[in-house]
């Protein structure tokens, strides 16, 4: 399967604002933030399409989300994910000393998965952190 390497960008949308008034266990939120804004042709680069489910790994763990075609192309090799806990999975969570992690320039590894589901809160926090509701 092919993968490609990219550096991962974080940070605050509109959609990811709104949608937390819903909840974060709502539809509408994990719609919002399980996302990866990509390229075009970064996209076709691996053969996936608008709403396509894409696996995200860095050293610091593993996401699948859908892919989005990011409407500030081109920007080849960039991408951008909403803060929420698919884009924490992905950071280190060492502050070195200021009390935030690193959210941005992050390397990743992305490639297609037709086949993997994306995962909503509880399963996450299950899978990551062995905790359920």
């Amino acid at each position: 399967m092919q993968k490609l390497r990219v550096t991962l960008l974080t940070g605050r949308t509109i959609d990811q604002g709104t949608a937390k008034e819903h909840g974060k266990l709502s539809d509408i939120y994990l719609e919002s933030v399980a996302i990866c804004d990509m390229d075009p042709n970064d996209m076709k680069k691996l053969g996936i399409r608008e709403n396509s489910n894409i696996k995200i790994t860095t050293k610091h763990g593993e996401i699948i989300v859908k892919a989005t075609e990011s409407k500030r192309a081109p920007h080849s090799q960039i991408v951008y994910m909403p803060y929420g806990l698919w884009a924490n999975i992905l950071v280190n969570s060492a502050t070195h000393g200021t009390g935030m992690p690193s959210f941005k320039g992050i390397k990743a590894e992305i490639q297609p998965a037709p086949t993997e589901k994306i995962s909503n809160i509880p399963q996450l926090l299950k899978q990551t952190y062995n905790k359920g509701f």
